[in-house]
């Protein structure tokens, strides 16, 4: 049976959809978080039907973890979008007052990461890349972990420095600085497929980051508060307002959250537990 909030889902995204002809207000200039918590219930909906599994039916402390640092993750890439100015926003006119634009701007950012994983199971649970592998296993070395921590700090500077020439890397930065730090911890990682060689979660991740990108793309095109992109360079042959070359980013951005989530939720949590038992007192005491 598909859960309710399915069929929520679905009416949020056609009402939203068809708002974007009838401008019904708030509605209109909310349709962000409206059409994307939709996406993300129909999504949620759907993967607990097909596997009986579903972040918000059996990890709802995660669900709610996710909306949160979903937030935290991408204020990180507006913060990094203040040297690059690859993204504008035409909010100034659009909200009432500046609360508005900043409860807006949280509720629209908790989405991200949702989005993504949400995407991601079900691309898993259609099982597009379950035999997909490598031809050979590789060992994981402290020379491959210090190399790509160093690429992970030059593509991180690098687009502040010259964002110019530099800026398409930021969008792998997070992968190669944290991935690394996750296996380390025994948390998920990309990396750790170089040894049992599968591809399973690496490919669902770049489909989903794909799939997820598009309707970003596709939804902001037509939506009254949206964004624009100045691209050097790669600017050109655009699909809604991303140039198609664009698209591309959305493939290690995903590897990229996944990364960042599995670091935040996981290794920093064992650093608390290794605290908590630093301090516990002793039995004795």
């Amino acid at each position: 049976m598909f859960k309710f909030y399915g069929k929520i889902g679905i009416f949020l995204i056609l009402f939203a959809q068809i708002n974007f002809i009838l401008k019904i207000e708030p509605f209109a200039r909310w349709y962000f978080p409206i059409i994307w918590f939709g996406y993300i219930f129909v999504l949620d909906a759907i993967n607990y039907k097909i596997s009986k599994q579903s972040l918000i039916m059996n990890d709802k402390r995660h669900f709610i973890i996710m909306l949160l640092l979903s937030a935290f993750v991408w204020i990180i890439f507006e913060v990094i979008n203040e040297f690059l100015i690859n993204w504008t926003y035409n909010t100034s006119n659009v909200f009432n007052s500046n609360l508005e634009k900043g409860i807006f701007a949280l509720f629209s950012f908790s989405t991200v990461l949702p989005a993504v994983f949400e995407t991601f199971y079900l691309v898993k649970n259609v099982h597009l890349f379950n035999h997909t592998k490598l031809k050979h296993k590789h060992k994981i070395t402290k020379r491959l972990i210090h190399i790509m921590h160093i690429i992970g700090i030059m593509c991180l500077t690098a687009p502040i420095i010259l964002p110019k020439f530099t800026f398409p890397l930021v969008w792998a930065s997070f992968f190669f600085l944290l991935d690394p730090i996750n296996y380390l911890h025994k948390q998920p990682s990309i990396i750790k497929h170089l040894k049992d060689r599968s591809l399973t979660i690496p490919l669902s991740l770049m489909l989903a980051g794909l799939i997820a990108g598009f309707f970003w793309e596709f939804w902001n095109y037509w939506a009254i508060p949206k964004w624009f992109y100045n691209i050097p360079y790669v600017g050109f042959f655009k699909l809604f307002e991303m140039p198609l070359l664009g698209y591309l980013g959305y493939l290690p951005f995903a590897l990229e959250l996944y990364a960042m989530y599995y670091f935040f939720t996981g290794t920093l949590h064992q650093e608390e537990i290794k605290l908590y038992h630093l301090f516990k007192p002793s039995k004795t005491s």
